[in-house]
């Protein structure tokens, strides 16, 4: 029985609505989930959204809301865009939750039954945008007077009473963590995160006294936790923490927390400390995403070049804008969409290529063979055309999915798809059918053959139009496994019960640009 497996995303701060980077990073998910469950896998799928601190409880007062109305509003659209781009999760939490502030509490006291809380005055600068304290030597200058973080957004130096987390008691651990092989990908990431740890660590201030909305600190009138200590600690809420819940032993500890590069110093720095500190197993591994760029540009308000992923999904499909993002970027490095991009990648691979391939030869078996199957003799080159496909679908895709590298898996799959188009102008099935009605048929149902291999290693990436193409290939829900690709006695099946290929619906319709998008 292969082991559990338990994936997270970032939770998201909806201060404002979902964009096309929330969007890729809970599709990079999916695609992951999706295809550990088609490993056989029990997996067990996260995401959410981040509700409290002072940049939501500033946003809400700008609305004329509480923070609450302003977060059951906003949290909505997350989920909605979840739901719109076929995410499967699991639980969509939110830190609102009352099991969170629960879970968020116990964590605090077992920290502070460790002894790594203590009770002083915060003086420095914060960022409210990032919910994040940076030292005076992280700062640049901004306009006149002002002081930007790192990620070039306002700070303002704060003073307060605050409880503090000894992190620097947890520097060298953190240090073996960091350079154990695996735990944060890709190397750049590791690399910058062993660079920060070794330049000295800083007890971290983790309540604040300034604003209320937030999870309240045991036992400490007035004091909310830092955003961070209760967002981070989501992961641990959706499996039943502190209880000891069956779920709890079964995923905890997580499989991947996936996330963006901009907070890879909470997920493995503050996160592996608080739960070193509180006596909590670490997660197995953090993967830091890059951005994507519209255009090769960072969407940002100002720029008015803000994209609404949904708009994008219906302008184009589900399935295909999941394809053109998981293809089109090296997992792990920034990439850049456009709607031009979309519509050239996917007619040239999806509508063109592996669309076109299954329509054809469904066609031309449903019309020329009456839509029935039949027991077939294999020549050289159809065994040739098969391990190939084999070769791409069982083995390269799959290796590549397992080490997230996702463009280079499709890369695989696409050589198969290609030889597929290119065995069907070698054997020109169409001139079969006078000379050779008997060739042709083999002709046919090697593709046949190699199609479902093809449509069943995709269904991560494209699970609805993978679906509909195995739906119209006749193999039942229950076979699609990755462990079913190698089983050649479906199609004996097929033949035996009498199976009809009836007249194909095309899976993957050529696209066209929207029209505003084209002058």
């Amino acid at each position: 029985m292969s082991e559990p497996y338990y994936i997270t995303t970032a939770i998201s701060y909806p201060n404002g609505r979902p964009h096309i980077g929330h969007a890729y990073e809970a599709i990079a998910a999916d695609v992951i989930a999706r295809f550990q469950r088609l490993q056989g896998r029990d997996v067990r799928f996260q995401t959410g959204t981040d509700e409290h601190g002072l940049k939501m409880a500033r946003k809400a007062e700008e609305q004329g809301k509480t923070p609450r109305e302003l977060a059951d509003e906003m949290s909505g659209y997350f989920q909605a865009m979840c739901d719109g781009l076929d995410v499967s999760y699991d639980r969509f939490i939110r830190t609102v939750d009352a099991d969170h502030h629960v879970a968020s509490q116990a964590i605090w006291k077992a920290m502070e039954a460790k002894g790594d809380l203590y009770l002083d005055r915060y003086e420095g600068w914060y960022s409210v945008r990032d919910e994040a304290y940076y030292d005076e030597s992280e700062l640049t200058a901004g306009e006149g007077e002002e002081k930007l973080s790192p990620q070039g957004t306002p700070v303002e130096w704060t003073v307060e009473e605050s409880w503090f987390f000894r992190l620097s008691k947890y520097q060298e651990p953190l240090l073996e963590l960091l350079k154990s092989p695996g735990f944060l990908e890709p190397e750049s990431r590791r690399n910058e995160m062993i660079a920060f740890v070794e330049s000295g660590l800083r007890d971290l201030s983790v309540s604040r006294t300034s604003f209320d909305w937030g999870v309240k600190v045991p036992d400490s009138d007035g004091h909310v936790m830092y955003v961070w200590v209760d967002a981070l600690t989501n992961y641990i809420t959706g499996l039943g923490y502190p209880d000891d819940t069956e779920m709890w032993r079964k995923f905890w500890p997580a499989s991947l927390h996936l996330i963006g590069k901009d907070i890879v110093r909470f997920h493995t720095i503050y996160w592996p400390a608080f739960l070193m500190s509180a006596g909590i197993a670490l997660p197995k591994q953090v993967f830091g995403h890059g951005f994507l760029l519209n255009r090769g540009q960072k969407e940002s308000k100002s720029l008015g070049n803000v994209t609404d992923p949904m708009e994008l999904a219906e302008s184009f499909g589900v399935d295909t804008l999941r394809y053109f993002l998981m293809r089109e970027v090296a997992f792990g490095q920034d990439g850049s969409y456009s709607p031009e991009a979309i519509v050239t990648r996917t007619n040239a691979e999806l509508a063109n290529s592996f669309g076109n391939l299954a329509q054809r030869t469904l066609s031309m078996i449903h019309k020329n063979m009456d839509g029935r199957l039949e027991a077939f003799e294999t020549t050289e080159a159809d065994e040739a055309l098969l391990a190939t496909v084999r070769s791409a679908c069982h083995e390269g895709l799959p290796r590549e999915f397992e080490k997230l590298a996702f463009s280079i898996g499709i890369d695989e799959w696409m050589k198969a798809v290609y030889a597929c188009n290119q065995y069907v102008d070698d054997q020109a099935p169409w001139g079969l059918k006078k000379t050779d009605p008997e060739r042709m048929k083999a002709v046919l149902q090697t593709l046949y053959l190699a199609i479902r291999d093809l449509a069943l290693a995709i269904q991560p990436v494209t699970p609805t139009k993978a679906a509909a193409v195995l739906d119209m290939l006749g193999i039942p829900a229950g076979e699609r496994l990755y462990a079913d690709l190698p089983d050649r006695g479906w199609f004996d099946a097929l033949v035996a019960k009498g199976h009809v290929v009836e007249k194909p619906m095309p899976a993957f319709p050529r696209l066209e640009l929207p029209e505003e998008s084209s002058d």
